[in-house]
């Protein structure tokens, strides 16, 4: 038969109600800023990268030229 010891709880876990340590807390910043930094950079990327030729047709058969004069 379980005892009352033997239930799980979340008092139990040593991370629980802020009692993790300085390590575990630094990785989680660590983690959440390489993260930010990644995305920022692809961001970047995208936004740099994103050029959009606005002419329609070919040599041979000419379409319209949307370009601002």
């Amino acid at each position: 038969m379980r005892t009352q010891d033997d239930e799980l709880s979340m008092h139990k876990i040593e991370d629980y109600d802020n009692k993790e340590s300085q390590s575990k807390r630094n990785t989680v910043r660590t983690v959440i800023a390489i993260g930010l930094i990644i995305g920022a950079i692809f961001a970047i990327f995208k936004y740099e990268n994103n050029v959009v030729d606005d002419y329609v047709g070919t040599q041979d058969n000419p379409g319209i030229n949307t370009a601002k004069k």
